[in-house]
């Protein structure tokens, strides 16, 4: 029994492998810039496909949403780098930039942007401006679940942002942040500049 449950997950994960190599040489297809292998789930890229660029190693989970509003760009509106993982019902909104720098995780559900709506008081919500500024998150940064993070923000190298934390100003590297708005709590230590630190 235990021999047919192990071939079971075996044969699950090549036939997951082959979709996801599928899924790459579709996406290749449509003008999306996959620099190397990239771990694709069942993920959501409904236009703009060549507006978009991952770098090797990334993983995108199911559920993903990549959307590129707007006309198409031979510049990246979305672009994440190297060995980043995208935790599934992530959805990236770009009309003109969201970086994503390299061993990035990003927790499920979260909301990345770079634009909102006007609030002109004579114009419909749906007739409202867009209004963009670029976002940019550093390298290996850690978004926890349900983050969201607002246009013409960067966060910094080595970032913490906790769980539900609704990011509106720019985050220094090496910090921890929390809360709505987010807000730096504490700075990030090396492992060697704990040890021996008594709790």
């Amino acid at each position: 029994m235990k021999l047919i449950a192990l071939l079971m997950v075996e044969l699950s994960r090549i036939v997951e492998g082959l979709k996801s190599r599928w899924r790459n040489i579709y996406y290749r297809s449509l003008g999306m810039k996959l620099d190397g292998y990239v771990w694709l789930r069942k993920v959501e890229i409904p236009r703009n496909h060549q507006s978009i660029a991952i770098a090797p190693k990334s993983a995108l989970d199911r559920g993903v949403v990549l959307l590129c509003n707007g006309e198409a760009s031979i510049q990246p509106q979305i672009s994440i780098g190297t060995a980043t993982y995208i935790n599934r019902n992530t959805f990236i909104d770009a009309i003109l930039s969201v970086t994503i720098g390299e061993h990035c995780a990003i927790g499920p559900n979260c909301y990345i942007s770079d634009h909102d709506h006007g609030m002109d008081l004579e114009r419909k919500p749906l007739e409202q401006a867009m209004i963009a500024q670029p976002t940019k998150i550093g390298d290996r940064v850690w978004l926890g679940a349900k983050v969201i993070v607002l246009k013409g923000v960067t966060i910094g190298d080595d970032v913490i942002i906790g769980a539900g934390s609704v990011v509106t100003k720019d985050i220094p590297s090496q910090t921890v942040a929390v809360g709505i708005p987010a807000k730096v709590i504490k700075q990030r230590q090396r492992l060697t500049e704990v040890i021996g630190k008594s709790y």
